[in-house]
């Protein structure tokens, strides 16, 4: 595992540029806004996990969510732990597709969790890139 990272660290540090780093700056703030957002509209939470809110802690759920965005999304911006942070995101984006099937259908939320998830999948295996706080530290050694 270490050296699969360690390839792609040499391979996404050869490739990078900054309009990868823009996007990754972009999806970190995205990431605030909607943890914000979450935060500000938490009864439109509770009436969004209303058909599956039997199988999960709500609460604990909401509070996940508004948390690991907006940690996650500072993290993002940074290049801080890149992939720890997506990690952490993984099963909220998946949550957010999952969703859209359970209860009632909006394609544009659905468009919306496909493309994050989508992206977040590439910056798992991306990095963060050579312009990030992980490449300062590594170099710092």
């Amino acid at each position: 595992m270490n050296t699969t990272v360690k390839s792609l660290n040499k391979w996404a540090n050869a490739h990078t540029n900054y309009g990868l780093d823009t996007l990754r700056i972009a999806f970190g703030l995205f990431l605030i806004y909607k943890g914000a957002s979450f935060i500000t509209h938490s009864r439109a939470f509770e009436d969004l996990i209303a058909p599956v809110s039997n199988f999960m802690g709500g609460m604990l759920t909401f509070h996940y969510i508004a948390a690991a965005h907006i940690m996650g999304g500072i993290m993002i911006i940074f290049g801080l732990l890149t992939r720890w942070a997506i990690i952490a995101q993984l099963p909220i984006f998946i949550g957010a597709i999952a969703l859209n099937f359970a209860g009632n259908m909006n394609a544009s939320n659905l468009l919306t969790a496909t493309a994050v998830f989508a992206l977040a999948v590439f910056f798992l295996f991306y990095g963060s890139g050579k312009h990030s706080a992980d490449y300062y530290f590594k170099m710092e050694k």
